[in-house]
């Protein structure tokens, strides 16, 4: 039964073209979220989502912004501003969803300065800066969720620049939920696993992918964009109000 419970609240979800951010979308505008659909690139992709949100009853628009940069961010925020004084009268919103960001398929020996730059920049200095440039924006009783990723409990050292990355946004949640608590904004990380998206569609989809990732999982099957957004719907909702300063550990038991 959906209960609505996000009814009267207003979302915004970094990277919601696609892959998890899509789902996590879809599934928070189900729960009754005006749903701000950001995109970097992708507006065909951002319409879909706007559309298939739409089609199901929901509301939301999309905002594009490559979020490389500290103008990237202020541009997300400019067209946010605009948007939302359009719809409420007002700037202000409940959830800020931090799920954009880059990966990479360089090993320590091939990562350049400028890829490491750039992996940092998407994955770290975006979310750092969109959270500081919110503060005024975000409603006390609020939610922050940072998408993190179970590379910062299990040892991939073939990507070691994006573990990093991740393992730089725990602290981030760690240190913001301290800072916050005093509003009753909660921040949490939650950390996907291998998940069914086309980022991984390459070797996900051949056989002897597939039966890697499921043996992976204690669970015996692959992540789905719905499995991590149902978490964020969670904690996104009042019945989260007691959960901040957490790393969700979300791969379905990978590597027990």
């Amino acid at each position: 039964m959906n209960l609505k419970r996000l009814k009267g609240q207003i979302a915004v979800v970094t990277g919601a073209s696609r892959g998890i951010g899509r789902g996590i979308a879809l599934r928070l505008a189900a729960e009754g979220a005006l749903v701000a659909v950001h995109y970097g690139t992708r507006i065909g992709a951002a319409v879909e989502t706007v559309s298939a949100i739409e089609a199901a009853g929901g509301t939301a628009f999309a905002i594009g912004a490559e979020l490389d940069s500290l103008d990237g961010v202020e541009l997300l925020l400019q067209c946010l501003d605009e948007e939302l004084i359009r719809r409420t009268g007002a700037n202000q919103f409940d959830i800020l969803v931090n799920n954009a960001g880059i990966g990479t398929s360089s090993s320590l020996e091939e990562t350049s300065e400028e890829e490491f730059d750039r992996l940092f920049a998407v994955n770290v200095k975006a979310p750092f800066f969109l959270v500081q440039q919110s503060l005024g924006r975000l409603r006390d009783g609020g939610r922050i969720i940072n998408i993190s990723s179970g590379v910062t409990r299990i040892a991939y050292p073939h990507i070691m620049t994006y573990n990093l990355t991740k393992g730089a946004l725990n602290t981030f949640t760690l240190h913001l939920a301290q800072l916050l608590g005093a509003r009753g904004i909660t921040v949490n990380a939650v950390m996907p696993g291998i998940i069914d998206t086309e980022v991984n569609a390459s070797w996900l989809h051949t056989t002897d992918g597939r039966k890697m990732a499921e043996e992976m999982s204690a669970l015996g099957r692959v992540g789905k964009p719905s499995d991590i957004a149902d978490i964020v719907a969670f904690t996104a909702s009042s019945d989260g109000r007691w959960v901040t300063g957490q790393m969700i550990d979300a791969t379905g038991g990978s590597h027990l």
